[in-house]
């Protein structure tokens, strides 16, 4: 996470100001004229003294000139940055968990920025003059639209807050220049596309990096685009980072669909003497029993590992395809070949080789097989299973028996061969409670007696796509 990373405080503004022009000749050439003109006079607001940044869960208001709220007259240009924090009330809706697994505190700490909306003061100082009324018989038509700013800036809790306001009134209307640049770039006729920013964070740096994407344009029609940003921040070309599935969800944000995220990264990770860890890389969806109103207890575990490394994916950006349902995952084995149409509907279990094949058809992502004759042999994969996440990075599918669980990673010693692995476990029935969850060890680290030494098992390993 960003905000553990660096000593600077993160300020982030949103804000939705309005967009408006007239264009009197239906153009492309005039339109643009227009464009440009209207973000210019919008870049003027956003400089004036009528612009005001409101410091959310708090009475803060920073303006142009001064800084005002109730109980803080002690905050000035010259106050450092990190002055403000003493005046935001904590968030009790902030679900940005990070857990603890001391017995004596299993409360949720939480980790955030300060959020800031972008405001304009309506009142004006009275002008002494006659009011004018024109009329224009021109035929026109009127373009309105609200932009999503969404800028984010790092600075030192040690700059005065003179140099945030400076900092962040040139960082929105850089973000402004941007989005005349994107909508100029992908006009069709008069229609302005939306523009939308997103927020990145890429390996290799500290701090996030902010593109703007044309709304209601498919990611696929933007892979040059995105070519071209690969190259000017020295990004490999084999893997997407600058999909919107890519772009960073910060901490303190909700996701929609109830799924809890990366649960693995709460734990503490076993100290091995030369051993090396080895972990799925990027976000994933934890998928278990009696999830979606459906009670696949006894029979869905590999159904639910599928949803698992599909969720992983999507969340990397190798598929904006939705999560598919039990029914789905038995239909596409039905098309390929594999069962018969009475397959669909029914509580028959599937494994490895099943799942092969439904990633194949619905996501176009081959998978390599590991067979191993007995549980007590899976160790002796650690080799291969940390060259996987080394290089592949997802999610694997273990099934032996009639159980499937899901590996997330391994701990391997490269002298003795001693290995343990990372379990998410889809046989959990009960509700997203992650401390449950981890102190239960449904997500957890196991050792190799946790396989069943009379059962064979087969591995499942997604092979990742080499796309941008």
């Amino acid at each position: 996470m960003i905000l553990s990373e660096t000593t600077d405080l993160c300020f982030r503004v949103r804000g939705g100001p309005e967009l408006e022009f007239q264009v009197y000749d239906s153009t492309e050439s005039d339109v643009k004229t227009a464009l440009s003109a209207s973000v210019k006079e919008l870049s003027a607001k956003v400089r004036s003294e009528s612009l005001v940044f409101g410091v959310r869960s708090s009475s803060l208001y920073i303006k142009l000139n001064c800084i005002f709220g109730m109980f803080s007259p002690e905050l000035s240009d010259n106050t450092p940055c990190k002055g403000i924090q003493q005046f935001i009330k904590p968030d009790t809706a902030d679900t940005s968990l990070q857990y603890s697994n001391k017995k004596k505190d299993k409360k949720i700490s939480t980790t955030g920025i300060i959020n800031l909306d972008l405001m304009f003061e309506m009142t004006r100082p009275p002008v002494s003059c006659a009011p004018a009324i024109t009329k224009n018989n021109r035929r026109h038509h009127n373009v309105n639209m609200t932009l999503p700013i969404d800028v984010v800036v790092f600075i030192s809790p040690d700059e005065p807050l003179g140099e945030l306001r400076n900092i962040l009134v040139k960082s929105v209307c850089c973000q402004l220049d941007n989005m005349e640049k994107c909508m100029m770039e992908y006009m069709k006729g008069t229609a302005v596309p939306k523009p939308q920013p997103f927020h990145f964070q890429l390996p290799g740096q500290k701090y996030l990096s902010t593109i703007i994407y044309p709304a209601g344009i498919p990611d696929n029609q933007l892979e040059s685009f995105r070519k071209d940003l690969h190259t000017q921040l020295g990004l490999p070309v084999d893997r997407p980072y600058l999909r919107r599935s890519n772009a960073y969800h910060f901490p303190n944000e909700r996701y929609g669909d109830g799924f809890l995220r990366n649960p693995h990264i709460h734990l503490n990770h076993p100290v091995l003497e030369n051993s090396s860890l080895h972990l799925v890389r990027g976000t994933y969806s934890y998928h278990h029993y009696m999830q979606d109103r459906v009670d696949d207890n006894g029979w869905g575990c590999a159904y639910r590992s599928l949803q698992t490394i599909c969720s992983w994916f999507r969340h990397q950006g190798y598929t904006d395809k939705t999560i598919p349902t039990h029914k789905e995952i038995q239909q596409a084995l039905v098309s390929v070949g594999d069962k018969p149409p009475t397959f669909v509907g029914s509580k028959t279990w599937i494994g490895s080789i099943e799942l092969q094949l439904v990633l194949n058809h619905l996501l176009g992502v081959t998978s390599k097989i590991i067979f191993v004759s007995q549980g007590s042999e899976v160790a002796s994969k650690g080799r291969e299973l940390a060259y996987h996440f080394d290089t592949e990075g997802a999610p694997i599918m273990i099934g032996g028996g009639v159980l499937a669980h899901t590996i997330l990673g391994v701990t391997w010693d490269e002298t003795t061969g001693q290995t343990k692995f990372l379990i998410l476990d889809p046989h959990y029935t009960g509700d997203e409670d992650l401390q449950v969850i981890l102190e239960k060890g449904w997500c957890g680290w196991k050792g190799p007696d946790f396989w069943d030494p009379n059962a064979y098992y087969n591995l499942c390993l997604p092979q990742t796509p080499k796309v941008i």
